[in-house]
């Protein structure tokens, strides 16, 4: 029995995917384990539908060529293509098959963002002449990040007419893949997810019924099958498969295999020694064995290999897939590796490995991986190296720290060696996906008292950026200080100072400390002559005068954003209009910040950079709150916070936000109580809410009609309450100062009514961190709480020293939103 077992079990997902695919544009992603019918369902989906099909198949062994599996999509369409954009051409170099339907390609940018960028509108471009079609990519899981960001891509800039289709394994709790990962990052609303789960007792009944011609299969036969195979479909139909193929009673016969690995001794029982061995190398080499190498390996002649193939073909261990004999799946392919001897496969793999050194190009990533199974570590480190060099030449940082991240694990790898490697990597991963696994790595390295000095700075540097982007604020602050002695070359130093010269971040650094790393950051910077380190160095003053309340940063933000510099770097200039509208709204200049935040986002969606969608989303939110927009601002911001692999350095600040709004709701009042707009009004008196209800003078609330009421407010206010105080503590552990002064402030008014000693604690040490960071507008609110509860205890001189406190650190300071807030605090303590 050799032709496909009848389709049973997937009517729901199939007819889900013929009404997605029927009204383009879509992207979905269809997952499952291995073996769960993902490639069946997407073969019963295509055999029946009309129009252009363009597929594409990853490979588990891929060479570092972004986007390889849609350019081999569209590879061959030459004829097919219609009216193209300019932009096009700039695939002619990838795809030689398409030259002369391509456009000629553009001239080279100097930033590798924008000519990646570049890159994948222009596979945008050409998907967009060759639809209507559908898309099918499949094993999404071994895909490379390229192709990872172009699907992210395609997810918010569909093409119309185009249906794209996934298949992925599902990731498993600490084995994400850049595929989950790149649309984690997206919309929730722009990829539809099908899950396919194992086959249930009828699905397999069918299945026995169909396979075996039996009418009513006996109950036992269908329990056993599915105990043992799981319900995993591809094992299902083998294991049929199989006892079709021996005939008689299963249940009377102990021998029967249940199980794949048993079905696949079965299989290989009748076959001769020398076409197992051939079937052993072609597992090893992989899942479509290249006879010209098995020849080479095995040293025996094509003919020899052909007939063993044959053989292991009508034994149904291989099945013809069109372009050459290929194992049926990767689990029949393990299953048959596993079977040969741990020696014989890493000769094998030794084998495979000198073969392929003959190649041109040498195809490195397979290198590696033959050399690493093999077990020669440096045979393996030097082919790793190399397909990281290629991938970084080629924009794909990513997968030049995996390949970076496997060599750290050669335990006889020489110091020089591994702290070379540990550069690379660290520059590779600081903008990727590794920055988990890259951390340890580097904290051992950097724990080696013989590590030299240069080392030790670029080391600590890398580690220090990638800890901050994890969220860990001060160790990631203080790693960077360790760092800057050891980093000799001013263009190396002056961003890492530039870095420090932040002064929004850390707590335990005051601003006179921010200020003196910004004076040699500038020094560093004109000693190098580097334009980068200068821009670096600029940018980093705007934001900490905006900080400041220092006016004069709106000029230099209007002089960079204006300036061709900050034009040709079109990531940076999205990452500096994200920070310059977190400052402004720090400062209390909303509409600034709505402005710059405008500008941040239109530059991510134009660079295709989705890894500040996050701080997008994130300052998006932060302004809805300050600027009183409530509406579904809870349940938004809880779909940030629960997707905080996007962009962890972003979850604290989400949820400090989450915790504020909660609070506001919880009570139906202001979390920042009677606090003074910008524009100098205050929440107080009948201003109204976005629950429609008004405050009174006195702190309460009127007739909150359709409002919340006892228990139920109760139960409010206790998970904002909780809410808070889990922000505050995290906040302390990690050492991060703005989402801590929020989370104090915001706890402080939430229990001002309730527990005023409480509020006032609160309050008090959200002034001591502001104070000891000496940007005094930001206690604002901690400092109006302070007032209020000494007002309403009729002691208003409790709280005089306080709102001096704030009125003299913020004199002369361009912050209005701290200025109308101390006008309310001195209509409560006169001075």
């Amino acid at each position: 029995m050799r032709g496909p077992v009848e389709f049973v079990g997937r009517a729901a997902e199939l007819a889900q995917l013929r009404r997605l695919v029927a009204t383009p544009p879509c992207l979905i992603l269809l997952e499952g384990e291995p073996g769960i019918g993902k490639s069946r369902l997407v073969a019963e989906l295509l055999a029946d539908l009309p129009g252009r099909h363009l597929v594409g198949e990853c490979d588990d062994v891929p060479e570092p060529f972004p986007l390889g599996v849609l350019l081999d999509a569209i590879r061959g369409s030459a004829d097919r293509l219609g009216p193209l954009s300019p932009v096009a051409g700039a695939l002619a170099p990838l795809l030689p098959e398409l030259a002369d339907a391509l456009p000629d390609p553009p001239p080279p940018l100097t930033d590798p963002a924008a000519e990646r960028h570049r890159l994948l509108r222009a596979v945008a471009a050409v998907l967009a002449a060759l639809s209507p079609a559908t898309l099918l990519l499949e094993d999404l899981h071994w895909a490379d990040p390229a192709t990872c960001e172009l699907l992210a891509y395609l997810s918010t800039h569909p093409v119309d007419g185009l249906a794209v289709v996934l298949t992925a394994r599902t990731a498993t709790a600490g084995s994400s893949t850049p595929i989950h990962d790149a649309l984690a990052r997206t919309p929730p609303w722009s990829v539809t997810r099908v899950p396919l789960s194992p086959l249930d007792a009828d699905d397999v009944r069918r299945l026995v019924a169909r396979t075996l011609r039996l009418d009513d299969p006996p109950q036992q036969l269908t329990a056993t099958l599915l105990d043992r195979t799981a319900g995993i479909p591809f094992v299902v139909e083998e294991v049929l498969r199989t006892i079709a193929e021996r005939g008689g009673d299963p249940l009377a016969d102990d021998s029967v295999p249940f199980v794949l690995r048993d079905v696949l001794l079965w299989r290989l029982r009748p076959l001769d020694e020398a076409t197992r061995e051939v079937l052993g190398a072609a597992a090893v080499l992989g899942m479509t064995p290249d006879q010209r190498v098995l020849a080479s390996v095995l040293s025996l002649d094509r003919v020899a290999i052909g007939a063993a193939l044959t053989a292991a073909h009508r034994a149904g261990l291989l099945h013809d897939a069109g372009d050459g004999l290929r194992f049926r799946h990767d689990l029949a392919r393990q299953v048959v590796y596993d079977l040969v001897p741990r020696e014989s496969r890493e000769w094998l793999h030794l084998r495979v490995a000198r073969v392929l050194e003959q190649a041109l190009p040498r195809p490195v990533a397979q290198l590696a991986h033959h050399y690493r199974l093999a077990g020669s570590g440096a045979d393996f480190v030097r082919n790793a190296e190399a397909a990281a060099d290629l991938a970084t030449e080629r924009g794909d940082d990513a997968t030049a720290a995996g390949f970076l991240l496997q060599t750290m694990d050669v335990a006889e790898l020489p110091r020089p060696v591994r702290v070379r490697l540990a550069a690379k990597l660290g520059r590779s991963a600081i903008d990727g996906l590794s920055q988990a696994e890259a951390i340890p790595v580097l904290e051992r390295l950097l724990a080696d008292r013989r590590l030299p000095p240069g080392a030790r700075g670029e080391l600590g540097l890398v580690l220090g950026r990638m800890l901050r982007q994890q969220g860990e604020a001060l160790r990631g602050y203080t790693e960077i200080e360790r760092a800057v002695p050891y980093l000799r070359a001013p263009r190396r130093r002056a961003p890492a100072l530039a870095v420090l010269a932040a002064p929004d971040t850390v707590v335990g650094r005051h601003v006179d400390d921010h200020l003196a790393r910004y004076a040699e950051a500038e020094s560093a910077a004109a000693a190098s002559g580097d334009p980068a380190a200068h821009l670096a160095v600029r940018i980093a003053r705007a934001s900490l005068l905006l900080e400041l309340g220092d006016p004069a940063a709106w000029a230099i933000i209007a002089e960079l954003r204006a300036s061709a510099e900050l034009a040709d770097r079109p990531r940076e200039h999205a990452r500096a209009c994200l920070n310059w509208a977190q400052g402004a709204l720090h400062a209390g200049h909303p509409a600034p910040a709505e402005a710059l935040l405008a500008a941040g986002r239109a530059l991510v969606d134009e660079t295709g950079y989705t890894r500040l969608t996050a701080l997008v989303e994130a300052t998006e939110l932060s302004l809805d709150r300050a600027a009183g927009r409530l509406d579904g601002l809870a349940e938004r911001l809880s779909r940030l916070v629960a997707s905080a692999e996007r962009m962890p350095v972003t979850l604290l600040d989400a949820r400090a936000e989450l915790a504020t709004v909660l609070a506001r709701t919880a009570d139906g009042t202001a979390s920042d109580g009677n606090a003074a707009r910008p524009d100098g009004t205050t929440t107080d008196g009948n201003a109204a809410r976005p629950d429609g209800t008004a405050r009174d003078g006195n702190g309460g609330t009127e007739g909150r009609a359709g409002g919340a009421s006892g228990d139920e407010g109760r139960d409010e206010v206790a998970v904002a309450e909780r809410a808070l105080r889990e922000v505050v503590v995290d906040a302390r552990r990690v050492g991060a100062i703005w989402p801590l002064v929020q989370a104090l402030s915001a706890l402080a008014r939430l229990t001002l009514t309730r527990q005023p000693d409480e509020a006032v604690r609160h309050a008090t040490e959200a002034l001591s961190v502001v104070r000891g960071k000496g940007i005094l507008a930001w206690a604002a609110d901690a400092v109006l709480v302070l007032a209020e509860a000494a007002a309403a205890q009729g002691e208003p001189a409790r709280a005089a020293a306080a709102v001096a406190e704030l009125e003299a650190g913020i004199a002369g300071r361009d912050t209005p939103l701290a200025r109308a807030t101390l006008r309310r605090c001195r209509d409560l303590v006169p001075a």
